[in-house]
């Protein structure tokens, strides 16, 4: 593959379009397409191809003068483009090396970290007097002009599917930024999916016991970094473009609303204003999710549209989401890395971590663990079970830390030859994603930890537990030597 850019290479999506057609990642759809279902079939068996396929631009969409972009994230390749970085654990141990630095205990070794902790606010976002998501004001502010998907045939009507919606906490004043999914009831209308456990719904709440309407924007297209940045699974108190900011290594540049004072990227390619009443709800949905089934029709805060700004000839953004793989897995799986060091140094003795795209992110984790007494494998699994959307975390499988937790093969043979059932299943009650259509009460149900690592006599077992087979190092030495010359090679 072509070389990684430096962090922070691209200041918008235009940039990040033009990268991946120069490097030969995109590919240009001239014929005319439907935003009804027919742009999701293309993507879905562009996205199901071996590595993720190309990011899509298709440039002449029926109803519409807007092209469409997508599957701009979905390669293991574009998501390390994007971040500029082989390994997305390398941002978070710089991060984490600013915010915790180890050893530094004297007054000089605080000093000479001065600089290092400057670029914590090197990395706030930026007010700016006007920038080229504003270039038009929509006279009458409309969804209808852009060519927002309908995505599967059961879906409640078009979606928009990746979107920044900045608010901002009535209490604390903070802002947050998620991304959830939008459903357009009509030109000035929509349904905001605001997850219980999510920032945006902590701030609809906040507002609501207060008898007051929350100010509410979406902005659409940006740099792949703060198109990113919303579905981290950041602190309530770290603000999503300043991580981004981190991330980029220089700061997201901001403007403020026209009809409010959030601000939004001055680099986004759309940005919809507008309001959320106490009080008012409206049935949402059903809608084709990352699950791979329809999540059902229930009732969600309404979006009240008050203004439409955007550049002079804008760009939508849009994904898929629908059994995997698709584009959100890649995402999910740099999210992971990204994080993993977070979680090592909560969970000293946590070797490794892997999400399985089968378990849709919060279905299934994968851990291999450093054992070190009786027990600890529930330990570890209760620990996760207690961290942030981990705690949605429906089933756990613990290995020990010579196991490949990326092997899927190997991760069966061990759980399901090292399990006693009785005895290695550890059950639990707690919070559960809500999109899971399997528990008997939404956002509530059960969990279960598997035990796959060796057991000790310490921990009760009674025989003496078996050696795995492996063959003598040097005779697996000898055969190297002369392999080339059996006629087994391919």
């Amino acid at each position: 593959m072509p070389p990684l850019p430096p962090r922070g290479a691209f200041e918008n999506l235009r940039d990040w379009i033009a990268f991946l057609e120069r490097e030969g990642e995109l590919v240009r759809i001239q014929e005319p397409v439907s935003r009804h279902l027919e742009i999701t079939e293309i993507a879905d068996r562009v996205m199901k191809s071996p590595g993720g396929g190309k990011a899509l631009l298709f440039e002449r969409v029926e109803g519409s003068d807007v092209p469409v972009a997508i599957n701009l994230l979905g390669s293991k390749w574009r998501m390390s483009a994007a971040l500029g970085v082989e390994d997305p654990g390398e941002i978070t141990e710089g991060v984490l090396a600013l915010l915790d630095p180890k050893g530094v205990s004297t007054l000089w070794e605080k000093i000479k970290m001065l600089p290092k902790l400057k670029s914590l606010a090197d990395a706030k976002p930026v007010e700016v007097r006007s920038g080229p998501c504003q270039e038009v004001v929509m006279a009458d502010p409309s969804f209808e002009r852009f060519p927002i998907c309908t995505c599967w045939p059961l879906d409640g009507g078009p979606y928009i599917t990746l979107p920044m919606v900045f608010t901002r906490d009535p209490r604390t004043g903070r802002t947050n930024c998620g991304m959830y999914r939008i459903q357009i009831f009509d030109a000035k209308t929509a349904g905001m999916h605001w997850q219980i456990h999510h920032g945006g719904a902590h701030h609809h709440r906040e507002a609501e016991a207060r008898g007051e309407r929350i100010d509410v924007a979406v902005a659409v297209g940006c740099d792949p970094v703060s198109i990113f940045a919303p579905v981290l699974p950041l602190p309530p108190d770290i603000d999503e473009m300043m991580f981004a900011g981190l991330i980029r290594q220089r700061p997201v540049k901001m403007v403020k609303c026209k009809t409010s004072d959030l601000l939004v990227p001055a680099e986004a390619e759309v940005v919809f204003e507008g309001h959320v009443v106490p009080g008012e709800r409206r049935t949402e949905g059903p809608f084709g999710d990352h699950t791979g089934f329809y999540s059902l029709a229930e009732p969600y805060p309404v979006f009240h549209l008050t203004a439409v700004t955007h550049r002079r000839d804008p760009v939508w953004c849009t994904t898929i989401v629908g059994r995997p793989p698709m584009e959100d897995c890649w995402m999910g799986a740099a999210i992971g890395d990204m994080f993993l060091p977070i979680l090592r140094r909560q969970i000293p003795e946590l070797v490794d971590m892997f999400l399985p795209w089968a378990g849709v992110f919060h279905n299934c984790m994968i851990v291999s663990i450093d054992k070190q007494y009786p027990g600890h494998a529930r330990k570890v699994m209760h620990s996760i079970w207690g961290t942030g959307q981990m705690a949605l975390t429906k089933v756990i499988i613990v290995v020990d830390r010579d196991a490949d937790v990326r092997d899927m093969d190997e991760v069966a043979w061990r759980a399901f030859g090292n399990i006693d059932p009785s005895r290695d299943l550890e059950f639990a009650k707690g919070p559960i994603d809500v999109l899971d259509h399997a528990t008997d009460i939404i956002g509530y149900g059960g969990k279960v930890g598997i035990d796959a690592t060796r057991k000790w006599k310490s921990e009760g077992f009674p025989r003496e537990w078996p050696q795995d087979i492996v063959m003598d190092a040097e005779v697996k030495e000898r055969v190297d030597g002369k392999w080339g010359k059996l006629g087994l090679a391919p």
